[in-house]
């Protein structure tokens, strides 16, 4: 009889010490304009560069503009929690943000995949590469991804907006996610659970199972170069990938697939910053600082911008 759909929720703040809300809004401001320069320089770089115009740089491409939206869908709450200890949401803005953060999240979990393969057609199959690897395939499975994404994330936003919540409900969070409203919801929340850990393990487990298939796959033939200037040279093609693979997966699988007994609104609120925000601002200056001809691609137009003649 005491429960009500809710009109609003109140997002809290990362901190309570009032005399950490500026610095924090500054902080993870000055992270957020990084963020945004970064993938605006990658995309930029990746744009404007004929040699840069292959399936690998492709999927990159839309790998960085995902970045920048799945930033976008949380940094810009976050920001207004600080300033104001609290914000208020609307449920239809709850479920929204949802929505769009699992929908970017998911798709970048899906490039990443994509890419592993790539670099597994390259290394393992260079001379057939320019013919699987054509611009159809990257268009296809670029709209595979994203086609996926949207309907894992339309499914949780659905099941998740169907919960029931006393009146003006508080989210131990910065912003809307599934485990935090799991956590405040009245109602019986063992079919979301099971939902998470079963099709949401198939969506995660399937690309990042994948993605393990194709680095072994690369591995054993990276140790049949028999020189190892070759076998380094080889790896370096993957070095950037592989590293935004273990930050990624590492923090999801902490963030969603453990028992509901270990939820710590502490802790997930830090892991929550470190896969949506440290990760997306880290992720263009990984692939940039690694890639020799991102890196020569950014000289030269820096070199043309500041001397045009």
């Amino acid at each position: 009889m005491n429960i009500t759909p809710p009109t609003e929720f109140f997002l809290f703040s990362l901190s309570d010490a009032p005399a950490l809300r500026l610095p924090l809004f500054i902080c993870f401001l000055l992270i957020y304009l990084v963020t945004i320069s970064g993938n605006a320089m990658l995309l930029s770089v990746i744009a404007l560069n004929p040699r840069l115009q292959s399936p690998m740089y492709q999927l990159l491409r839309i790998f960085s503009l995902t970045d920048f939206s799945f930033s976008s869908t949380t940094v810009p709450s976050m920001l207004s929690t600080m300033l104001h200890q609290e914000a208020i949401i609307s449920l239809p803005s709850c479920i929204t943000q949802i929505f769009f953060f699992h929908t970017f999240g998911n798709s970048e979990n899906l490039l990443l995949s994509a890419m592993a393969y790539d670099r597994y057609v390259a290394i393992c199959h260079p001379l057939r590469y320019s013919a699987i690897m054509n611009r159809h395939t990257c268009v296809t499975i670029c709209s595979v991804c994203c086609v996926c994404a949207f309907l894992h994330a339309f499914l949780h936003a659905i099941v998740t907006s169907r919960l029931d919540f006393h009146h003006q409900e508080h989210i131990p969070h910065f912003f809307c996610d599934i485990p935090p409203l799991l956590e405040i919801s009245s109602s019986d929340t063992t079919f979301n659970q099971l939902l998470i850990f079963t099709e949401g393990s198939l969506v995660a487990l399937v690309p990042s199972s994948l993605t393990v298939l194709s680095y072994v796959r690369i591995i054993i033939s990276i140790l049949r170069i028999r020189s190892s200037t070759g076998r380094q040279k080889a790896f370096s093609t993957c070095y950037s990938h592989l590293t935004i693979v273990i930050l990624f997966y590492s923090t999801v699988i902490f963030m969603y697939f453990r028992p509901s007994s270990f939820y710590s609104p502490t802790y997930d609120r830090v892991i929550s910053i470190v896969y949506s925000v440290i990760i997306p601002m880290l992720n263009p200056f990984i692939y940039s600082l690694r890639n020799k001809e991102i890196k020569s691609a950014l000289r030269k137009m820096i070199s043309i911008r500041f001397h045009p003649n």
